[in-house]
């Protein structure tokens, strides 16, 4: 290397650094100052998982906000039920199709019946999920398979069928729901967690394409988001010590958070929000210490009767 390159790397280097110091201002900025929040009145927002839970919440949130909102779950009945409720609010700019997320083909064939009845899909907000709370030994070979299909699978297949024209139109924004479970595979979660720290991974690996083949161009967001356990009831006995830490909030509260989320821009957000930073903080722990804390904390779910 000649002088030349080396005070070339040098300059770099220090921009590197000027860089990294005027984003860690930016983020803790945004701690006190909060962002903006987008408009949702000319989107298109589609909805998994939208027959209960916080899909259902979602759903109904986006469309309070004047949004068009596409409602998709594998139950019909239910998603009827999600839209005839919007619209008894008024809210006449709703959709619903039943589609099994987890079935590629079927993915595939509603996403293009949405296009030509509905118009392009500017927000997708990957919400469906199930979890089973079992042993790893005590599932089942259909179990792992659901679970992963409907948990991670079906984020490829509607990616897939909705990503493209958010890039031709340099438009659009992704939400997936992943977990604070994400972060430490738990008792009870070696089918549940591995999915979320997968959807952590694609989210995280689908932006980092998007930005370098664009050079820096893309408009299109993405968000990620880690609640603590929703009240849902997809967990039916949760273990919860400290409640006003963990958080134990409805469904209602979970989907006015994520929709806050989306709507400021931010790329990652637990539920509560202090989760995600202390998350990162004690994964600098050594393994035992992370054991400890996450024993004296007692979070997690035990297995139903």
């Amino acid at each position: 290397m000649n002088i030349y390159d080396g005070i070339l790397l040098l300059a770099e280097i220090l921009f590197l650094i000027l860089k990294v110091f005027y984003f860690i201002c930016e983020s803790i900025f945004t701690i006190f100052i909060p962002k903006a929040k987008k408009d949702a009145v000319d989107e298109i927002v589609l909805v998994t998982g939208a027959g209960h839970g916080i899909g259902k919440e979602l759903a109904i949130g986006y469309a309070l906000l004047g949004a068009t909102v596409v409602c998709w779950d594998i139950n019909e009945k239910t998603n009827q039920q999600t839209m005839n409720e919007i619209k008894i609010m008024g809210k006449q700019r709703v959709h619903a199709y039943q589609c099994n997320v987890a079935d590629r083909e079927e993915v595939f064939r509603v996403a293009e019946k949405v296009r030509e009845e509905v118009g392009d899909v500017t927000i997708l907000v990957n919400n469906a999920g199930i979890g089973i709370v079992k042993k790893l030994l005590d599932h089942s070979v259909d179990e792992i398979t659901r679970v992963i299909d409907v948990n991670i699978r079906s984020h490829f297949w509607t990616l897939r069928a909705f990503l493209p024209s958010m890039i031709e139109k340099n438009h659009g924004h992704v939400v997936a729901i992943s977990s604070v479970a994400a972060f430490l595979g738990s008792t009870h979660g070696t089918v549940y967690c591995p999915t979320k720290s997968a959807v952590k991974a694609l989210m995280e690996a689908v932006f980092n394409e998007l930005r370098a083949y664009s050079k820096g161009k893309s408009l299109i967001k993405f968000t990620t988001v880690y609640p603590t356990i929703i009240l849902t009831g997809l967990v039916k006995k949760p273990r919860i010590r400290f409640p006003s830490i963990m958080g134990s909030l409805t469904p209602q509260k979970a989907a006015s958070l994520i929709i806050d989320a989306q709507r400021q821009n931010f790329q990652e957000r637990s539920i509560p929000s202090h989760w995600l930073p202390m998350s990162y903080l004690i994964r600098i722990l050594p393994k035992k210490a992370i054991y400890c804390i996450y024993d004296f904390l007692d979070f997690g779910a035990d297995v139903e009767d």
